[in-house]
């Protein structure tokens, strides 16, 4: 689950690291009086899910409590697009407004969760406030990455090394160690997924701040989180995935034109791969996991079928626990409740699969079944192209 950053820095004065004054103003009043209250000068930054916030003209420098008054209204409601949301943007409905600092330097640090070593990562870099990725093409030196051994914890020689990559004196690699400690600290008690401080500055008072902060919280672990939970804002969340959470579905949006139903994360990668192979791209992918019933099929599909950049749809299943019948049943309603509005291409494989089939040929719906999956994807693929032609 991914949080705002005033939330963000809401768990991070929770654990003692230092981050900017500042709260969410509701109105170009509130803005006025506390950019007064800061001396006069303020950030405004929008709330939204996304980077590049600043490029898309949702963070902007008021010089007085009057500009703050009127950046406020000009941020509030704006559609903030970035590479981030995609074309459609996102509406700004909060505004979070911060003490200006006087920075010396920016930095980069995050840690997050390494799936290949099984470990918890930390990337820096002594270049903060751009594109990390960017960086990490074009100069890779400036980036140092190493893992955390969990029985020995976040060391101080791991810290003399952030501190020489940033360039820190000897008073600043204390400060360095309190807060690499603090922020591992939240990472684990929180459950993070990752956490991401860019930029990371030092000010001209030599202190270490915290400038803006990116946390994700692992859903498998809010039960644990109460309190986190009520970070969650449904706004900055696709409509298809909320509801297919109603199912306990996985819903992914993405951008292509072909909907994918499967069962498994290593089949939906598999299926979406061979999409791209045949020359186009998945608009989606909903996992309806191993065991599914007849009901969650059915509103897996209707759910998939919501999706206007859906052109066709594509049923990939292998059988196990997850029986082809069940699957075939739960098609065929669906398809006769809501209705197909686009091709709709069959796959199954594995228990029950004949008893599938039947169930899809005896349905007099005009749905494509595919022998395998090559078949599958090249007759979804030739399928979306003829229906956005």
């Amino acid at each position: 689950m991914n949080i705002h950053e005033y939330q963000a820095k809401e768990l991070l004065r929770k654990f003692d690291i230092s981050t900017p004054n500042g709260q969410i103003v509701e109105s170009p009043e509130e803005a006025f009086f506390l950019t007064k209250s800061f001396g006069g000068t303020s950030i405004l930054k929008a709330q939204v899910h996304a980077g590049g916030r600043g490029k898309a003209g949702g963070v902007k420098f008021a010089r007085s409590p009057e500009e703050a008054k009127s950046l406020f209204n000009s941020i509030m409601g704006m559609t903030l697009i970035s590479p981030q949301t995609g074309p459609q943007g996102k509406i700004v409905r909060k505004v979070y407004i911060s003490d200006p600092v006087d920075i010396d330097r920016e930095f980069y640090l995050s840690i997050l969760v390494d799936r290949k070593t099984g470990r918890v990562a930390v990337i820096a870099s002594r270049e903060g406030g751009v594109e990390i990725e960017k960086v990490a093409h074009e100069t890779p030196d400036k980036i140092m990455t190493f893992t955390i051994d969990p029985a020995v914890g976040l060391t101080d020689f791991q810290i003399r090394k952030l501190a020489s990559l940033y360039g820190l004196d000897t008073p600043q690699v204390k400060s360095l160690k309190s807060f690499t400690s603090a922020l591992y600290k939240l990472f684990l008690e929180s459950d993070c997924s990752l956490v991401e401080i860019n930029p990371l500055v030092v000010t001209k008072q030599g202190s270490l701040v915290a400038l803006d902060a990116k946390i994700s919280l692992d859903d498998n672990a809010l039960g644990r989180h109460p309190d986190l939970l009520d970070y969650r804002d449904i706004n900055e969340e696709v409509i298809e995935e909320i509801e297919a959470s109603k199912y306990n579905l996985n819903f992914i949006k993405l951008n292509g034109s072909i909907g994918c139903m499967v069962n498994g994360a290593g089949l939906a990668m598999a299926t979406m791969d061979i999409i791209h192979f045949y020359g186009s791209e998945p608009a989606n992918f909903l996992d309806v996991g191993g065991g599914a019933s007849e009901n969650a099929v059915k509103n897996a599909f209707r759910i998939i079928l919501q999706d206007p950049q859906v052109k066709a749809v594509l049923i990939n299943i292998f059988g196990g626990i997850m029986r082809c019948d069940i699957v075939a049943s739960g098609i065929v309603k669906a398809a006769q409740e809501i209705g197909m509005k686009v091709p709709v291409v069959v796959r199954l494989e594995g228990t029950n699969v004949d008893k599938g089939k039947e169930i899809l040929k005896q349905s007099g719906l005009n749905l494509i079944v595919a022998d395998n999956l090559r078949d599958a994807a090249e007759k979804a693929v030739a399928a979306a192209k003829a229906t956005h032609d």
